[in-house]
This record gives C-alpha cells, sequence and structure tokens, in this order.
C-alpha cells in the first residue's frame, strides 16, 4: 500500500530526471530517489505519513541540485523545488515552505534529534523524511559498499582525496558514536544494528 498522492504531470518528471543527470553523478543521481521513494511507501504502509504530498516532493527534489564539495546544494534544491512546484502545480494544495523546509533539513544529516523537531503534528514527518534519505547506512554491506565507494567518486576531482578521506571518516565516525543513528523508532528498529556494522567496517578498515 503506497500514500495516495498528487501525481506529477509529464513534463514536471522529465524536468526532474534531467535535473539529477546535470551533472552526471555516482550516487546523487535518480536511481537515489527511486529508493528513498521506497523507504517512503514503507513508511505510508507503516506507521503512515501527516503530510504524504509535501513529504513525497521534498524526496523527489531534495538532491535535484547537487554538486560534490558545495555547501549550498540543499538551499539550491528547495529553491528548484518551489520554482517547479509553481509551475507544474500552481492550484495543488500544497504547504509549498514544507517542502522547502524538508529539502533544507538534509544539509544537517548527524547533527539533529528527535527532540529537535518538538511535538507538532509533523515532527515525526521530518523524522521518517530525514531516515528514509539514510536508510542506505543500514543496507546490506555489499550495497553500502557501493554506496560509500560512489560518494568518494563524486568528489574526486572536486576535493583533495587526503581532505575528502578525513572528512568522511570523522562524519562516519560522530554518526556512529551517536545513541541513535535514526531519528525515528520505525527506522531506528529495522536499521540500526546494520548500519552500525557497517560504519564500524569502515571506521576500522576492516572491510
Amino acid at each position: 500500500m503506497t500514500a495516495q498522492v498528487i501525481a506529477l504531470p509529464p513534463g514536471q518528471l522529465e524536468a526532474l530526471e534531467a535535473a539529477y543527470a546535470t551533472p552526471p553523478r555516482a550516487y546523487h543521481h535518480f536511481d537515489h530517489v527511486r529508493e528513498v521513494l521506497r523507504h517512503y511507501d514503507a513508511v505510508a504502509a507503516g506507521p503512515g505519513w501527516v503530510q504524504p504530498d509535501e513529504v513525497r516532493l521534498a524526496v523527489l527534489y531534495h538532491d535535484a541540485v547537487y554538486e560534490a564539495g558545495r555547501r549550498d546544494n540543499e538551499a539550491r534544491s528547495a529553491q528548484f523545488a518551489l520554482e517547479e512546484i509553481a509551475r507544474w502545480l500552481p492550484d495543488a494544495p500544497l504547504d509549498r515552505a514544507r517542502v522547502a523546509e524538508l529539502i533544507e533539513l538534509t544539509a544537517r544529516h548527524g547533527q539533529l534529534s528527535a527532540h529537535d523537531f518538538g511535538k507538532t503534528a509533523v515532527a515525526v514527518d521530518s523524522c521518517h523524511f530525514l531516515d528514509c534519505d539514510m536508510a542506505i547506512l543500514g543496507a546490506d554491506p555489499d550495497v553500502f559498499d557501493a554506496y560509500d565507494r560512489a560518494i568518494a567518486a563524486e568528489y574526486r576531482g572536486h576535493v583533495p582525496d587526503w581532505l575528502f578521506r578525513i572528512n568522511r571518516r570523522r562524519f562516519l565516525k560522530a554518526l556512529l558514536a551517536r545513541p541513535r543513528i535514526y531519528l525515528s523508532d520505525f527506522f531506528h528498529a529495522r536499521l540500526d544494528a546494520q548500519a552500525r556494522a557497517n560504519l564500524r567496517r569502515v571506521v576500522t578498515g576492516k572491510r
């Protein structure tokens, strides 16, 4: 069972897929979006979404603008989403600001806890959305390793290899040190143990 959501016009989907193909990417391409949508559907069939349309649009657009090494990818993706929603879905009953807010939250992966979102009706949506994007950490080891190699490939030529390795290891160690890698109970129960095993292999070099 999937959430009943607003259908995108064909032209909007074509423009979206074109955005994810530019520049060519090793990981943050449209297949990544499809994988996050798979987890979105799992939430829809389980605990559910308070704002399924807004979250789904945030999933679709969250990495639409991506250049390795830039610090404004999330803000630019959020702006692109707002422009495209205004163009293609001008009359849809959507909270557009919420779509942008969710996308911009992805800039803070590894820095947030569930308590940061308070106890609003949509707080759990925020946690589930961010966890969908981070679900790759809890994938099977071969899938995780392919992801890790793809991230390195994206940064190659943009950041010196030595600096990428230092920053990447620091980020993954910080995730491993957190009491919870996933913000929501739904993802914590399903993926935390495998995510920790994957992260330990990377930070210790025991692959």
